[in-house]
């Protein structure tokens, strides 16, 4: 037998950065091969279930509510299936899998580890059955201290938080261009002058917690002083017809390019020049380690792990949320003195190559299910 086998549980398969992460590592724990791998789901919708081909068959467990019958049917299917597949460990990576997961979990028990990404968009009630899962659980995977210090203030018990920041593809590490970028530009098909000036945004509009409204008022002021400046608005939701709509009321609509979702990121990331968060609130955002990957400069909202990533004034500017003013300012800088930039830009490539690659949160992860399961084995023997 390997090291003992996995199930993980992912909510759902649309674009997001939790989704995102659970794939990912879902698929580098197949390929290294110590443990053998299970994957269930909640819903299968969304494009990134065909990026997970290695796991064999797909569980899924369809659920309408936390209170009504359906959801205790679920959950005993889930026990049946961890009995019957011999799971030894259940990890969940968000909200509605922590919940779901750890009581199915705690049914057949296994040892569950949960996942907490984000501090935003959650009621008291909500937050308070979430934290009867954390009960549930032997562990909870943070990805940022910020995140650690949420979850101790809200009374879970310290000693099962564990940080285990994102991990970074090879493929976010591209080499950007020297020198003419027609070639370069042509081959993500963005029609914009050579010597452009390109800001970047890679954030969902499903809320309006990324802020896009700070992002295009402070792009209205950036472009007033700086006429080759563009600004590229990467990622899908519902509220993508109202930036539109405002970045028409507010003049800037021929310097906006709205490029929904995108699976050339990475190569969007090598031609821009410098890279935007502006969220009123954030876990630890997997843009943030995109832009410095690619070799951006970054300005960032002073929230959730942002100063874990950023150096400020070394790696980018950390700014004060919802501050329009500050980022103008900083875009602007970094617009306009292109030696900073560059400068900045490979200081945080360092950064994410050392401190947030995918080779580091695989072992981090690898150690502790390996620990867990040992201790599990030295109880039940």
């Amino acid at each position: 037998m390997k090291g003992g086998r996995i199930l993980q549980l992912i909510g759902s398969f649309e674009v997001g950065g939790s989704e995102i992460q659970a794939v990912k590592l879902t698929n580098r724990l197949v390929r290294e091969g110590t443990f053998e791998v299970r994957a269930a789901c909640l819903d299968t919708s969304g494009p990134l279930i065909d990026r997970l081909g290695e796991v064999g068959n797909i569980q899924k467990y369809p659920l309408n509510s936390f209170y009504d019958r359906n959801f205790l049917r679920q959950v005993g299917r889930l026990s049946d299936f961890i009995r019957t597949e011999r799971i030894d460990l259940v990890q969940t990576h968000d909200f509605y899998t922590n919940i779901f997961g750890m009581a199915g979990a705690r049914l057949a028990r296994v040892t569950g580890v949960a996942s907490k990404r984000e501090t935003y968009s959650k009621t008291r009630k909500q937050l308070f059955v979430e934290k009867q899962a954390f009960r549930l659980a032997k562990k909870i995977i943070v990805n940022s201290e910020a995140i650690r210090e949420f979850l101790i203030a809200a009374g879970v018990t310290e000693s099962k938080i564990v940080t285990v920041y994102n991990g970074l593809d090879p493929e976010c590490f591209v080499e950007r261009p020297n020198g003419d970028r027609s070639e370069a530009l042509a081959g993500v098909a963005l029609n914009v002058r050579p010597d452009a000036k390109l800001v970047t945004i890679v954030a969902n509009m499903r809320s309006d917690v990324k802020n896009h409204e700070l992002f295009l008022r402070s792009a209205k002021r950036v472009g007033a002083n700086n006429e080759k400046a563009i600004f590229l608005i990467v990622g899908e939701g519902e509220l993508q017809g109202r930036y539109e709509q405002m970045a028409h009321e507010l003049g800037i609509a021929d310097k906006c390019r709205f490029l929904g979702p995108r699976s050339d990121v990475g190569k969007l990331l090598s031609v821009s020049d410098v890279g935007v968060l502006c969220s009123r609130s954030e876990g630890f955002s997997n843009a943030i380690l995109e832009y410095m990957a690619a070799g951006l400069p970054v300005v960032a909202t002073d929230v959730g792990g942002a100063r874990e990533a950023v150096q400020d004034g070394k790696t980018g500017f950390v700014i004060p949320p919802n501050d329009e003013p500050a980022l103008t300012s900083a875009i602007s800088l970094l617009l306009d003195d292109n030696d900073l930039a560059v400068k900045m830009g490979s200081a945080g490539q360092a950064v994410a190559k050392e401190r947030f690659s995918e080779t580091a949160q695989l072992e981090a992860v690898m150690s502790l299910y390996a620990k867990l399961l040992d201790n599990s084995h030295q109880l039940n023997s």
